[in-house]
């Protein structure tokens, strides 16, 4: 699988650039399936869900690209549906468009869902994260970051990826979210962590990791 690991979606040239070098092929030519199950975990989550679904949400753009096609994957609906009404729409989408909301429940319903021990097979699919939906696939989010607590705590996600996330740095409204808060945070987490902004990506290859900005970004416990 293909990692594209945002703070706030395609939000810039470079963002888009390298989104587009791991289709291998133009936005337009390719099919999505867009996740919003993070955001079912916080205050407001139905309306932040159809206005990431519908595009209207600006400040992360996700759909409104100019996809080819676009369908929502609602993990919480899969594990009474079937895989064999889903697992085929999830191997034949060219990107998988994973919202942000709450990082430890979009983890619980990966899982839950059987998503999560899917994504290995996923050689070809890119997989777009925003903020909790890159967090997920980090080792750890750090305590700071729990809202929702899974069944049986922690702050341990999904590990695709042998670093951590702090987003949002910052980001106007979020007086916590400071390069100062992120260091200190860091200091919690026993491996390297990127402490990035909403002009941020980081694109992992291959094992290859790459940061992608036009904006503010700092690696920590390197």
């Amino acid at each position: 699988m293909k990692l594209l690991l945002t703070d706030s979606g395609v939000r810039n040239p470079s963002i888009h650039g390298a989104l587009v070098e791991l289709l291998g092929k133009p936005v337009a030519e390719c099919g999505a399936l867009i996740v919003p199950t993070a955001m079912h975990a916080q205050r407001g989550g139905a309306v932040r869900a159809h206005r990431a679904i519908s595009g209207l949400e600006d400040r992360a753009p996700m759909a409104q690209l100019g996809w080819k096609s676009l369908g929502v994957l609602e993990l919480t609906a899969l594990p009474s549906a079937g895989e064999d009404l889903w697992v085929p729409l999830v191997r034949e989408a060219d990107a998988l468009l994973v919202e942000g909301g709450d990082p430890m429940y979009l983890c619980h319903w990966m899982r839950e869902s059987g998503l999560a021990s899917l994504l290995p097979e996923l050689n070809d699919t890119v997989y777009v994260g925003l903020s909790a939906g890159s967090m997920v696939m980090t080792p750890r989010i750090g305590k700071d970051f729990v809202r929702w607590s899974p069944p049986g705590g922690g702050d341990t996600t999904l590990g695709m990826v042998g670093f951590s996330i702090f987003p949002h740095v910052d980001y106007p409204g979020m007086a916590e979210n400071t390069m100062a808060h992120a260091e200190q945070w860091a200091t919690t987490i026993p491996h390297q962590a990127y402490a990035i902004d909403c002009e941020t990506a980081i694109k992992v290859t291959g094992g290859k990791i790459e940061v992608v900005s036009e904006g503010n970004w700092r690696l920590l416990n390197a």
